[in-house]
């Protein structure tokens, strides 16, 4: 089986792209909006330290090809949902341990040529989480990775304006060396919200639901990618 995995560019460009604009609810003003750019950041750094679930969604866009995500993370567990790459959509489940992907003909086609388009149509595939084709989703599916990766690194800040993103009062953190903008809520605790990135390689992710219940369940029948070796 061919292995044409494109997951190396995604999480590369996920991850450029939150960490160059270095975004949560509640109803008490959490003074946020009062801090500099930088404890702006360190605030949403702490916030998400004790997260044990967020669901994260929005599209970006690598060397030309779109993106969309759609997955709930869980803290030590993994995560749960969907991506798709130019159109053609995946489901997943990152058990920690194992990932699998369940996808259409035209999916696996792209990616496997016709053998695995025929062997791997509506089944699921599994496959280490860590090492081979599919190491490059730890960086999407770990909760803790994923946000930490957010506020680890930036360029010259300064802070925008507040304002209400998917109904959350939030205040605005510019990244002015490396674009895009960071949206930390204001209210509650200073989750980070929304980050969206200009440019060629523009996107917009969104986080919502944290620490919300969430069951990561390996499918009980799928094909291992070891078999696959040689064919």
């Amino acid at each position: 089986m061919r292995a044409r995995f494109l997951f190396s560019p995604v999480a590369a460009l996920v991850v450029a792209a939150v960490v160059s604009a270095c975004g949560g609810g509640g109803s008490s003003d959490n003074g946020v909006a009062s801090k500099s750019p930088s404890e702006i950041v360190s605030s949403a750094t702490q916030a998400i330290n004790n997260v044990h679930s967020v669901h994260v969604s929005g599209a970006v866009t690598s060397s030309g090809t779109p993106i969309t995500l759609d997955l709930n993370l869980v803290s030590g567990k993994g995560a749960t949902g969907s991506m798709s790459q130019s159109g053609l959509s995946f489901k997943i489940v990152d058990s920690g341990q194992f990932v699998y992907i369940n996808a259409s003909k035209a999916f696996w086609e792209h990616i496997g040529g016709a053998a695995a388009a025929q062997l791997l149509n509506g089944k699921w595939l599994k496959a280490p989480a860590n090492t081979g084709n599919f190491a490059s989703l730890s960086k999407l599916t770990d909760v803790h990775q994923l946000l930490n990766a957010l506020l680890a690194t930036h360029g010259s800040l300064s802070k925008g304006a507040t304002s209400t993103v998917n109904g959350h009062k939030v205040v605005a953190v510019k990244d002015a060396t490396n674009g895009g903008t960071l949206y930390v809520a204001t209210t509650g605790k200073a989750y980070p919200v929304e980050v969206v990135k200009p440019g060629a390689d523009a996107g917009k992710l969104s986080f919502d639901k944290f620490n919300e219940s969430v069951t990561v369940s390996p499918p009980s029948d799928s094909i291992d990618i070891s078999q696959l070796k040689g064919q």
